[in-house]
């Protein structure tokens, strides 16, 4: 095997590593916060050193592959894909961490009804991540696709717990700490929704070639009316 392949063999191995560490936070700050688990939290916490040192290990390794073997292609593609994957894990990692924190704020509060639908939001979002990841190690594009098609929906509910949780705040005035915090929640895990989304933005374009970003496909193809 070329020198040249152990490398790319070695960046893909760090992310998959990188991308365990991001969905063992993600789902250890979900559970303190569920389950008002202090040591899933504290967990958490510990994943994101690790994570940060991970981060910059595979840019070094991914911005000298370029430098030095200037890739064309498909290793050119995957290559680019993997620093911002990288990035986009590393920022995941940093919204786990902010959730544990709003965990541990709310461990000795009393529940708000109970915690209106933040855990079945932290479903829908750790889906995506789980599947974002799954098309990036299977080179799965139309599993990635399937990530794009549920961003939308984790919108929606965000905007639903915002608007019931303000409502609460309205008729409660001694619930307004936690429901603040669970605000702060609802607003990491849509960030960590975004970043996956990313990802699987980053996969298509690594196994197809397209840009899907922004609606940049769409654009790209000519409409009927133009064609006539």
């Amino acid at each position: 095997m070329r020198h040249f392949d152990r490398q790319l063999d070695e960046l893909r191995t760090r992310l998959l590593e990188m991308s365990g560490l991001v969905e063992s936070a993600i789902y250890r700050s979900v559970v303190a916060l569920t389950e008002k688990d202090e040591q899933q939290a504290m967990q958490a916490f510990q994943n994101e050193s690790r994570i940060n040192q991970m981060e910059i290990e595979i840019d070094d390794l991914a911005t000298g592959l370029l430098a030095l073997e200037q890739p064309v292609a498909t290793d050119l593609r995957f290559i680019t894909a993997a620093i911002k994957i990288n990035n986009d894990l590393e920022r995941m990692g940093d919204h786990a961490v902010n959730i544990a924190e709003r965990a541990l704020s709310l461990i000795h509060e009393p529940v708000v009804k109970p915690l209106v639908d933040v855990p079945l939001l932290a479903n829908m979002v750790e889906s995506m991540v789980r599947k974002s990841l799954d098309s990036f190690v299977k080179k799965d594009s139309s599993m990635a696709r399937s990530v794009l098609l549920m961003d939308d929906a984790v919108d929606e509910m965000r905007d639903s717990i915002y608007n019931e949780l303000v409502a609460y705040m309205e008729k409660d005035s001694s619930s307004i700490r936690q429901c603040v915090d669970l605000i702060f929640v609802a607003r990491n895990l849509e960030r960590i929704a975004d970043h996956s989304t990313n990802i699987a933005e980053d996969v298509v374009f690594l196994v197809e070639g397209v840009d899907v970003r922004h609606h940049a496909e769409a654009r790209s193809t000519p409409k009927t009316s133009e064609i006539a």
